[in-house]
């Protein structure tokens, strides 16, 4: 598949979950509750629950949290209601960014995006002004142990309706078709495979090659997007050089 690797961005994911734990289970959770009032508290029944349940689970969220987001959830109080709103724009030097937000007021979040592009040298766009140069991909991402056979987990993940396996030499990228990930990552959990991270992503068709220099203020706005409470994820363009400490 063209484009670069996902895994730095997982990487830095992964060290602000050790940082901000707290933050990102309060996220994981509004994503449940959103999945549980549009679908339903079965997750057999309800496949973006599903999809959310293993996303809180990669990320090391203790069941008992997921419970009690369920069943909050699925309870009377209906004071609170998120809605999905996608965000675009363009960042320093030219990267395409997408940002995707569960919010209660949608006012307050424009203004917040806005505010976050315009001070780090970006704009925020018009719907579609950049989701053009990304595809929406289930992307499941396996560390790369010395004990795994690649030959076997590539057939396992072609098998199971994988579209794509990219060897990233420290992990193993699947690529599944959106409507194919849960049954994907149900079978690799099934084959005794430990996911690094599970999720519906966008993936850039092309990557926008960035210096050091540059790499700082683009990761800069990266991160004020991501402290914010309302963004669940934020998808990009940029490609960090190899030196670069996230």
């Amino acid at each position: 598949m063209a484009g670069h690797s996902k895994w730095a961005n997982i990487k830095h994911k992964k060290a602000k979950t050790d940082a901000q734990r707290g933050k990102i289970f309060t996220k994981l959770g509004r994503e449940i509750a959103v999945a549980v009032k549009e679908g339903g508290s079965d997750p057999n029944t309800n496949p973006r629950l599903k999809d959310a349940i293993a996303k809180a689970r990669a990320n090391n969220m203790p069941n008992e949290n997921i419970i009690r987001n369920i069943k909050r959830a699925s309870g009377e109080d209906q004071s609170v209601n998120y809605e999905s709103i996608t965000y675009e724009g363009y960042g320093p030097n030219g990267v395409a960014i997408i940002v995707e937000a569960l919010t209660d007021n949608r006012n307050r979040t424009a203004s917040e995006m806005r505010y976050i592009f315009d001070r780090n040298g970006g704009s925020l766009g018009a719907s579609g002004c950049v989701s053009w140069m990304f595809d929406r991909k289930g992307l499941i991402v396996i560390e790369n142990k010395e004990d795994l056979d690649e030959e076997e987990l590539m057939m396992s993940a072609i098998e199971a309706g994988a579209e794509d396996v990219s060897d990233e030499a420290d992990v193993f990228e699947i690529y599944t078709d959106p409507a194919e990930f849960s049954a994907v990552r149900e079978a690799m959990e099934n084959a005794g495979y430990t996911l690094a991270s599970a999720e519906i992503a966008m993936i850039p068709k092309n990557t926008v090659q960035l210096s050091k220099e540059q790499a700082e203020s683009v990761m800069k706005l990266i991160d004020m997007m991501e402290d914010n409470d309302d963004v669940q994820n934020v998808y990009h363009n940029a490609e960090f050089p190899d030196d670069f400490e996230m």
